[in-house]
């Protein structure tokens, strides 16, 4: 409980750090909207994350839609906003509020944020999606390529991205600070469920979830509540490598350019290399702890690293962990449980090393006597963010891509969803982030992507 009240006072203030902010207008219907006009904004996913985008958003524009499957988690908004049309298929809502609808921001569990998000771009909105941008690798590299043909402004969630020492560090690892760098430890305590086995019990639908709609893609199944913890199984989550990663691996992934292997010349045909030790290969559900490696060919004049995930109380991996933090880390069994040890990311250079916490918005030097002098709160050759939903909506008038806009937002989702991958196969794999494919298994190489059931498609 702690941890998610410190989660949801971060990300509030946030939020509130964009105050001010505009919703923009759709590339078909109000490029030459003023800037200072309110825009019309659509909410697909109410409840939980979505009410404090909502809280957001609203302060600067008009909610013209809303939509949720689950009319008891979208009911306090719901209530707020008695006056604005409510749907339960952001299809229908598209379709008949096309004209009034010039973005819309995604908050749904992870197996309908690509199909959303496709289908928004397909109206020619602008999207804000919060994070992971998708369940599977292959949708993220739909969603990039529809981005560029649709000519939209889009945006993941991953708020640490805004913050002021976030863009310093940024600026310091790229300017040789901690000198070179080959190794990356990224991490969650949380680990997963373990789920080894689907509900076997049907029981009734509860009359105020769709039940159909909440599937969506997904293949359809007698209901059971237990699904609706959706996070821990493969079929509508991602587990941390989604929830988390997408945040504290951030920094690393953007730093150290990882993105630009997805942008190779097609002669150089790179390579990344991904292995992961789980606590058991499990089709139906994540783990309970988990570490994966990954192993990234160099980038222009940047050598080879690897990145390592430790997820869970995996014994090994925190161990190792430790070592290269130089203590022990505070997963609730070491003292007063605190919140910068829950999640973070470790990068090691040749001259000291960057920790940085679970959202990337902080940041500290190890040994921290050697750079007591250096700066850390705001960035001093990089560009300051506006906040994380403002830069979104300044592209989407025609300013700067969001530094989360899907052509980066899509690699760094490909490379996090490629370790769930691996959770599910022995060996190392091959992937070709050129192709978008796995190129020495065809085993996992199927794992890129699931089968859409009739009605569903990107």
């Amino acid at each position: 409980m702690a941890q998610r009240m410190n989660r949801r006072r971060f990300l509030q203030g946030v939020v509130a750090g964009g105050a001010g902010l505009l919703i923009l207008g759709n590339s078909r219907s109000v490029w030459s909207a003023e800037a200072n006009s309110k825009m019309s904004l659509a909410h697909v996913g109410c409840g939980g994350r979505g009410q404090e985008l909502i809280d957001g958003f609203s302060r600067t524009s008009n909610i013209v839609a809303m939509c949720d499957v689950n009319q008891t988690k979208a009911g306090i908004k719901y209530r707020q906003f008695p006056d604005v049309p409510k749907f339960e298929d952001f299809r229908v809502m598209l379709d008949k509020m096309d004209k009034q609808i010039d973005a819309v921001v995604i908050a749904t569990p992870d197996h309908t944020h690509a199909v959303a998000s496709a289908a928004a771009m397909h109206h020619g909105k602008h999207v804000y999606s919060e994070k992971p941008l998708t369940r599977t690798v292959h949708e993220s590299r739909v969603l990039r390529e529809l981005a560029g043909k649709q000519k939209v402004a889009t945006s993941m969630g991953n708020q640490g991205t805004a913050a002021g020492p976030y863009r310093r560090a940024l600026e310091l690892i790229q300017g040789g600070t901690i000198g070179q760098i080959r190794e990356v430890y990224v991490w969650c305590e949380g680990g997963s469920a373990g789920h080894k086995a689907a509900p076997a019990e049907d029981q009734k639908v509860p009359p105020y979830l769709n039940w159909d709609l909440w599937l969506g893609p997904a293949r359809m199944r007698p209901f059971n509540g237990r699904w609706l913890g959706w996070s821990a199984w493969r079929d509508f989550g991602t587990s941390n490598l989604g929830n988390w990663a997408s945040h504290s691996a951030n920094l690393a992934f953007r730093a150290l350019k990882v993105d630009s292997l997805w942008y190779a010349d097609a002669g150089r045909r790179p390579i990344i290399k991904v292995q992961a030790w789980p606590q058991e290969i499990n089709a139906v559900g994540y783990p309970r702890y988990e570490r994966v490696r990954w192993d990234l060919p160099a980038r222009g004049d940047l050598p080879a690293i690897s990145f390592h995930w430790v997820n869970g109380y995996d014994p090994a991996g925190r161990g190792n962990l430790e070592e290269v933090m130089g203590r022990p880390l505070d997963w609730g069994d070491n003292g007063p449980k605190k919140w910068t040890d829950f999640a973070g990311c470790i990068l090691v250079g040749t001259e000291g090393k960057i920790y940085s916490t679970g959202h990337n918005a902080t940041f500290t030097f190890l040994p921290a006597e050697k750079f007591k002098d250096i700066q850390r709160d705001r960035p001093e050759k990089v560009e300051s963010s506006a906040g994380h939903e403002q830069d979104f909506l300044n592209a989407a008038k025609g300013g700067k891509p969001a530094w989360a806009n899907y052509d980066y937002a899509g690699p760094l989702n490909e490379f996090l969803q490629l370790g769930n991958v691996a959770t599910q196969i022995e060996g190392t794999l091959e992937y070709d982030p050129l192709a978008g494919k796995i190129t020495n298994n065809p085993r996992a190489d199927g794992l890129l992507t699931s089968e859409y059931r009739a009605g569903w498609s990107l």
